[in-house]
């Protein structure tokens, strides 16, 4: 029979000495108890160990060793001549999205110091970042969109001193740039090692996030190697990151420095989850370049590429997806005299293998002019070495956007063949000003080609691993494709070319 004890002052008082010894005892590390024998000589129950207690980490010392060693970045520029109603702030000032909520239209406030647009001739704010003390006699680090044109740079410490700074070099390809003040004994940030992140891992930044000094945010590190750039795999995190921490430092829970903050995804140019960095190691190898020289000089080949998917590898012989595509060749480049075609894919450099196309870029890059390489390359069903002689990077050139000349007439075929493509042949001409020796130009698509993406004026240049030599020759070709599978053509559009998946067309 069941007894229902009164709620008298002694149970109470027993129940919270039983909750509290419980609350006591999951605070304590867990400990198994041993099994004692009861009167009958069997074990008697004993209670389960408390769950270990997860705790938060804490940033409170990572900031008191990083902090004095980050610096919040002005830039200045000369001032420009503004409308009728100036006095407003550029609206690509960082503060502006920040102070425009909250004024209207013509009161926007001035800061201290700004001179208002319009007037003299006096350098002006214009914009706000973050950086880090790499070395006691006063070399920064820095984003290089940060200080992008300015004419005076400012760098402000934790303890509110101010220093003018001079500007060693930067490098607009990894947005990292070297500033240089004067001083000594000056605090520094600890370099870690960013290729030992793990995704998962707790980071923090340190910045000035709308011009907010010594402001820390703190977040995951939430993907590694995100390809949204050539030179550089950036960082991934979910630390809140707004305009003003570009070029400040994120930190692992050691306090070490493991990336630059360089940029946000956002549609609203607030913080919307999405932050990218600058890995370290990369980091650190451009401003080794920029303290030595000023710049950075990199290698290059002269090729033009792209990714290799599964719908052109398997045509194309390869057993999985890898390696960069060569869409175009420079005819001034490396590449062209050691002898690398369109249509080709390098799938290794030197010792490494190029599993991305974004791969070989930085590769490339990070050699020495001057160094012989060897790339191992796919070329029409076959795998051969090339020698390629590396030379020094230099400036992109505009490329053209169409290959049929003003004028030009075309002499297309009757009806288009099983890939639904009406084609006809190049002239010498021609041919020797694309630098080809076959190829037929596409005078026309339906079905098919038209849905691959083809367009009137490219110019077809291998059909799967097969060359085109001429307008008879590939419609032979296509009549007598497999119609169950996918195949590749390579098609050039201006400067570069690419394969193309295309399934024939049902009889």
């Amino acid at each position: 029979m069941t007894r229902i004890l009164p709620r008298s002052r002694h149970t109470l008082l027993a129940l919270a000495l039983v909750f509290g010894s419980a609350i006591t005892a999951t605070a304590q590390p867990s400990v198994a108890a041993p099994t004692t024998p009861s009167a009958a000589g069997t074990p008697a129950q004993v209670a389960a160990p408390a769950s270990p207690v997860i705790m938060l980490p804490d940033f409170t010392e990572l900031v008191e060793k990083a902090g004095p060693a980050v610096v919040n970045i002005r830039t200045a520029e000369r001032a420009r001549q503004s409308g009728p109603q100036g006095g407003d702030p550029d609206e690509n000032d960082q503060f502006y999205e920040f102070f425009k909520r909250f004024f209207p239209p013509g009161q926007m406030p001035q800061r201290p110091g700004q001179t208002p647009r319009g007037r003299g001739d006096g350098p002006v704010q214009r914009g706000v970042g973050s950086g880090f003390i790499l070395s006691a006699d006063g070399y920064i680090m820095t984003n290089a969109h940060v200080v992008d044109g300015a004419e005076e740079i400012t760098a402000t410490m934790t303890d509110k001193r101010e220093f003018k700074a001079k500007l060693i070099g930067a490098d607009a390809r990894t947005d990292v740039a070297l500033v240089k003040i004067e001083g000594h004994h000056l605090p520094v940030v600890k370099i870690g090692d960013s290729s030992r992140l793990k995704v998962g891992e707790w980071v923090a930044a340190i910045g000035s996030p709308f011009g907010l000094e010594n402001t820390v945010t703190a977040g995951i590190v939430s993907a590694k190697g995100r390809d949204t750039g050539d030179y550089l795999p950036f960082i991934q995190t979910d630390v809140a990151i707004n305009p003003g921490n570009s070029g400040g430092p994120l930190l692992n829970l050691r306090g070490e420095v493991v990336g630059i903050n360089s940029q946000i995804y956002s549609r609203t140019g607030g913080f919307m989850g999405i932050s990218f960095a600058i890995p370290i190691d990369e980091a650190i190898g451009v401003t080794d370049q920029l303290r030595a020289n000023g710049r950075v000089v990199r290698g290059r080949i002269g090729v033009g590429i792209t990714e290799v998917t599964k719908d052109v590898a398997e045509p194309l012989g390869l057993t999985k997806a890898s390696g960069a595509l060569v869409r175009s060749v420079d005819p001034t480049g490396p590449a062209d005299k050691a002898g690398l075609e369109v249509g080709d894919i390098i799938l290794r450099f030197e010792s490494k293998t190029i599993e991305k196309s974004t791969d070989l870029p930085r590769l490339v890059g990070a050699t020495k002019p001057g160094t012989k390489v060897t790339l191992q390359v796919w070329h029409k069903g076959q795998m051969r070495d090339i020698q390629v002689t590396v030379a020094e990077l230099e400036a992109d050139r505009p490329t053209k956007t169409s290959e049929r000349k003003p004028g030009e007439r075309a002499a297309p075929v009757a009806t288009a063949n099983a890939l639904g493509l009406i084609v006809s042949d190049l002239n010498d001409e021609r041919r020797t000003q694309l630098r080809i020796k076959g190829g037929v130009l596409v005078d026309g698509t339906e079905g098919a080609a038209a849905r691959a993406g083809i367009q009137t004026g490219d110019v077809l240049l291998a059909l799967d691993n097969i060359d085109i030599t001429g307008a008879k020759q590939f419609n032979e070709l296509a009549a007598k494709l497999d119609r169950s599978r996918a195949h590749v053509l390579l098609v050039r559009r201006g400067d570069s070319a690419q394969f193309v998946p295309i399934r024939p067309q049902s009889r």
